[in-house]
Parts: structure tokens; C-alpha cells; sequence
């Protein structure tokens, strides 16, 4: 089992940043990658970013080169620090951690960008 808490949310104007963490407890050695996606009102939960146990990273399209993750192994957290925020990044973010063929989920962090 692995337990996943986000932290980090909240209000950010057009063109601001936020960085996100995601803390895992549990058997995070035997995490194989930890993602993040993001869920908006109204549409489906899409697939944000990942880093894999080997430190080996992922991003959607939509956030190439805004957003970036990255993991402080000794603090179990993966951070997802995001740049040039923009109103379509408004959404629900949650973390996503996989061991093996099982899925864990954290109960996600509220990211609102206004204009």
C-alpha cells in the first residue's frame, strides 16, 4: 500500500507559477513512477507528467516546457513545479503512483490560474 497526500494548490494570476508535492508513505520502495494528472471541471482526468524510479521523466504536450517534475527521494516527495500558468491550467491536480500493476491516487490539490 502507499498513501499520497498533494499540497501546494491554489490561486495563481496568468503567467504566475506554483509548485506542487505530492509526499508518499507506505512502500514508496517499491514505487516504480509517480505522475501527475489534472482533471477539469467538465472534462476527462488527463495525464500531466511522470518520473520513473530510475529518474527518467514524461510530460504531456500541453505543459512541455512550463511544467517540470522532479523527486526528493529522501523526503519520499515528487514535485511538479509549474511555470507560465495559464486559465487552462485550472483544474483539479492529483498524484498517481503505480507498484507494479496496482494504482494508488491521491485526493488531489485545487490549482485555480486567473486572468
Amino acid at each position: 500500500q502507499v498513501q499520497l497526500v498533494e499540497s501546494g494548490g491554489g490561486l495563481a494570476q496568468a503567467g504566475g507559477s506554483l509548485r506542487l508535492s505530492c509526499a508518499a508513505s507506505g512502500r514508496t520502495s517499491s514505487i516504480n513512477r509517480i505522475g501527475w494528472y489534472r482533471q477539469a471541471p467538465g472534462k476527462q482526468r488527463e495525464f500531466i507528467a511522470q518520473i520513473t524510479s530510475s529518474d527518467s521523466t514524461d510530460y504531456a504536450d500541453p505543459v512541455k516546457g512550463r511544467f517540470t517534475i522532479s523527486k526528493d527521494k529522501a523526503k519520499n516527495t515528487v514535485y511538479l513545479q509549474m511555470t507560465s500558468l495559464n486559465t487552462e491550467d485550472t483544474a483539479v491536480y492529483f498524484c498517481n503512483a503505480l507498484l507494479w500493476t496496482r494504482e494508488f491516487w491521491g485526493p488531489g490539490t485545487q490549482v485555480t490560474v486567473s486572468s
